[in-house]
């Protein structure tokens, strides 16, 4: 398959991993935060730590949006759908994610709610037009990645006046989050940035160039196959080693330097930006997450039905905030592998498709660890 088996090719592999041994300096550490869950999941999947020295450290970043949503903001969702007798859909990754008091959407399902799991903003859509009498509501999350098609449907409902559609926005940004975890890297310090793949082929390679000139750290941005996470490893340990800082596309087969400009005029024509936003693990961020605009109001379920925000904790048990900063590994926390698991989970990086320690677990690389 084209652009696929290519960068899965083992001996390729091998020689990419032999040519960072020779290239790291002994008495160096290269700590590396891969932002992007996806990454996250390639590098548990195929063993990629496995070939690298000991002093390049890879470190989970913050780069799942289902991770990153404060329970607060779940909790809204669950008590609107059981108030108000809505059609919530929901991408499956949110069905089982914990909420305040432990609350999921799945057990406000089984109590009686219509929540349904779709795959994309058009499948609320078309359960919107097949039943005009009942209000739905899409439960919006995500990156740059998926806003774009959110931004579709709000126009798509606008001009179909489906005035029983609208959407509950949580669409994240990806810069401002990256920003704040170089701001306080408490504790770590970190030497290099492997950069989103999908994300980036949106908002292109501009947008991090910060990391360059404010942060004097070098950023790769890196397609999510084996090779790609290694050749962008690769390319980081040259940087560092010559003690540079610049903003790097390994990914030039999707991502341009101004990314996909009518996606981001969609995005622009839709939603503004909030002034502050809430993330689990990072606390409350400035101008990182997206509202729907005025002139899309009538299709703003935050509007519509006067949903408050609800400020909850997460489990005390539960480290996930620290994962999400990079502050813990997964197998660090001491529920991992026993009292959280992905059919009991105590926090969401043991839920989502893309979260840190689903990753870990699912790949068998920490389990027998944790519960030894």
């Amino acid at each position: 398959m084209k652009y696929l088996d290519e960068f899965r090719d083992g001996e390729l592999a091998r020689q990419l991993a032999a040519r960072i041994r020779q290239e790291v300096e002994p008495n160096r550490r290269y700590a590396l935060m891969e932002f992007c869950g996806g990454h996250t999941h390639a590098i548990c999947r195929y063993g990629i730590e496995d070939l690298l020295p000991a002093n390049v450290r890879l470190i989970h970043g913050p780069g799942c949006p289902v991770c990153v949503l404060p329970s607060g903001r779940l909790q809204a969702a669950i008590e609107l759908v059981e108030r108000e007798q809505v059609i919530l859909c929901s991408y499956g990754d949110l069905l089982r994610v914990p909420g305040a008091r432990g609350d999921t959407l799945l057990k406000a399902k089984a109590r009686g709610a219509d929540i349904r799991m779709v795959y994309s903003v058009s499948d609320a859509l078309d359960i919107a037009r097949a039943q005009p009498a009942h209000p739905v509501v899409f439960f919006a999350i995500g990156f740059e990645t998926t806003t774009p098609p959110t931004a579709v449907a709000l126009r798509q409902a606008r001009e179909e006046k489906l005035n029983n559609f609208s959407v509950y926005c949580n669409h994240v940004l990806t810069p401002p989050a990256l920003r704040a975890i170089l701001a306080t890297q408490d504790p770590v310090q970190l030497d290099g940035c492997i950069g989103p793949a999908h994300v980036s082929t949106i908002i292109g390679s501009q947008p991090y160039h910060f990391v360059a000139t404010e942060h004097r750290r070098p950023l790769v941005i890196a397609g999510f196959e084996p090779l790609d996470v290694l050749q962008a490893i690769s390319m980081l340990v040259r940087q560092i080693n010559a003690g540079k800082a610049e903003v790097e596309n390994e990914y030039t087969r999707a991502v341009s330097a101004e990314g996909n400009r009518k996606a981001q005029r969609l995005m622009a024509e839709a939603f503004t930006l909030r002034p502050s936003f809430e993330w689990r693990g990072l606390g409350w961020l400035p101008d990182s997450a997206l509202a729907i605009r005025p002139d899309f109001a009538a299709w703003d379920a935050e509007w519509r039905f006067d949903i408050a925000p609800i400020q909850a904790a997460d489990h005390k048990a539960c480290a996930c905030g620290e994962v999400l900063r990079g502050v813990k590994q997964p197998q660090a926390c001491t529920v991992f592998g026993t009292a959280c698991t992905p059919d009991h989970p105590l926090g969401s990086c043991m839920v989502s498709a893309e979260g840190a320690c689903a990753a870990h677990y699912h790949y068998g690389r920490f389990r027998q660890a944790a519960a030894s």
